[in-house]
């Protein structure tokens, strides 16, 4: 398998936004271009691509706010899963945060997506049961 990672570019929009809706596991939010481009040009290392044969095979948002570091949208090709694509995205993810000196990146897994709960506890993760997120809807 001929796999790179690389950063999202402002001309990988549409194909994120194409691709999260067959990968990603659905949730509430609200994709569009105008979001995935201002990610991409406020923070251009933000959006990892791991990319096979020259085709996108997964993605995963490395969010880094100078504080601390989160894990986001870890989607995989459903034809390309359990090729080891998810991990060596979380790897990457992991050693960008490392630069940036973070000892600690939590990650926004869904309660019901198991596949992610495997692949997030293969690379050892666990849910945090001290706390739970809280949210407002500001629309």
């Amino acid at each position: 398998m001929g796999m790179i990672i690389r950063y999202g570019r402002i001309g990988d929009v549409e194909a994120l936004l194409a691709f999260w809706l067959v990968a990603a596991e659905g949730t509430d939010r609200h994709d569009d271009p105008a979001k995935v481009t201002a990610l991409i040009e406020r923070d251009p290392e933000a959006v990892l691509v791991a990319e096979v044969d020259g085709e996108m095979a997964g993605t995963l948002i490395a969010g880094w706010d100078g504080w601390r570091a989160h894990l986001y949208r870890l989607a995989v090709d459903p034809a390309r899963r359990r090729q080891g694509i998810g991990s060596a995205l979380i790897r990457a993810a992991e050693e960008r945060f490392a630069a940036f000196g973070a000892f600690r990146a939590d990650a926004m897994v869904l309660h019901d997506n198991d596949l992610a709960h495997h692949a997030w506890g293969a690379a050892g993760y666990a849910p945090q049961p001290q706390w739970a997120r809280w949210v407002k809807p500001l629309t």
